[in-house]
């Protein structure tokens, strides 16, 4: 006998319905997830859409809600640690929502404005519900708030830079500026426990080696640092640097000890890096240099990049966090969309909510020696 033929029609939520007793409403609130529903009504419902096969039809959905349930991202910093974590715990939580990311990833530093425009453009041209900006750059902060959207938009980034968060918001039509929203890392206190710390050990020296200046987090690291160790009456000599990387860092902390060395002035007690690479960079210097850390000389770093912990000595470091940033910045946008509560900082600056970094003390910072 002839096996039945299975249909290839795609099954309905009405037919769902059918099968498992109830409203096709039920049905819906069973995929949305509204707490409405009894347990051994989801249980039955939950059965049917497995026998059946049932998958919701997004644009049906977005039809009835006039929504697509998609937010559009765009993100520079692709080729580092803490845009990296930030996108995926964006993407965590959105998906925990029933939402759809689409991200598109730009340089940092070469998106023009023609281009930023184009990939909004793009996004509006996919009917996202809200935009989410992630703006490590002065560029790509200025791209973010010049831009002409009518949706919701999150803004990701630090409180200072080039452009300075009044300027930044003074760009934002009036009505958009109600549809905006600021969130970034608490630089500000990182910075200022880590002097503390840095002080406490009986430092009053310090070599600060910045990040290139077109990025946010750099000044904003740079302005806290110098803020922290004013107020600790810690000298402190900048040491400016074009990249985050490593090579740049060992190069220039190699420049520096030949400088002072010629002069015959004394290296500080200790060295702040302005992210984690640049300590990789510093320890490879002073140790050619035959320097011990810390018996010599300290070193701390800021990100709490993976393997730091590993580096001998471990590094001493703040670890920011960007799961809590990720988060923070769907909680803004579901807020903005009306589907949920505003959220609640630990701390704010100029209009941006902070959400916590945290200094990690490991063996790389040791007591100033005398000098």
């Amino acid at each position: 006998m002839a096996g039945r033929r299975r249909s290839t029609k795609r099954p309905s939520m009405f037919e769902v319905a059918e099968l498992a007793g109830v409203s096709h409403q039920t049905v819906s609130r069973v995929i949305n997830k509204s707490p409405d529903v009894s347990d051994a009504t989801r249980a039955k419902v939950l059965k049917a859409i497995r026998t059946l096969d049932y998958h919701p039809s997004n644009s049906a959905r977005s039809l009835a809600s006039r929504r697509s349930r998609t937010i559009g991202l765009i993100a520079g910093g692709r080729n580092f640690y803490g845009p990296i974590s930030t996108i995926s715990a964006i993407e965590s939580m959105a998906r925990k929502h029933g939402l759809y990311l689409t991200v598109s990833m730009v340089h940092e530093a070469q998106c023009s404005e023609a281009d930023f425009e184009s990939m909004c453009l793009t996004l509006d041209e996919q009917n996202v519900d809200a935009y989410l900006f992630l703006t490590p750059t002065d560029v790509m902060f200025s791209h973010a708030c010049r831009v002409r959207v009518d949706r919701p938009r999150v803004i990701i980034g630090s409180t200072h830079g080039g452009m300075s968060m009044r300027e930044g918001i003074s760009l934002l039509r009036v009505d958009a500026q109600k549809r905006t929203a600021f969130v970034g890392i608490n630089q500000w206190g990182a910075m200022a426990d880590m002097a503390k710390l840095v002080a406490h050990y009986g430092h009053r020296s310090a070599l600060y080696l910045a990040g290139p200046h077109e990025w946010r987090d750099a000044a904003t690291r740079l302005l806290a640092w110098q803020k922290a160790s004013v107020a600790l009456s810690m000298r402190s000599l900048i040491v400016s640097s074009k990249t985050w990387d490593a090579s740049e860092a060992y190069a220039r902390m190699n420049h520096v000890m030949e400088r002072l060395g010629a002069s015959g002035s004394s290296l500080p007690t200790v060295v702040v890096t302005a992210n984690d690479a640049q300590a990789v960079g510093v320890a490879r210097a002073l140790h050619e240099h035959g320097m011990r850390i810390p018996q010599d000389i300290s070193l701390v770093g800021f990100d709490d990049m993976p393997a730091t912990d590993n580096m001998y000595p471990p590094l001493t470091t703040v670890r920011p966090d960007f799961e809590q940033l990720g988060i923070s910045a769907m909680k803004e946008t579901l807020r903005l969309l009306g589907e949920g509560e505003e959220p609640s900082y630990p701390a704010s600056s100029h209009g941006v909510g902070l959400v916590p970094a945290i200094v990690i003390r490991r063996s790389s910072l040791g007591p100033a020696h005398r000098q």
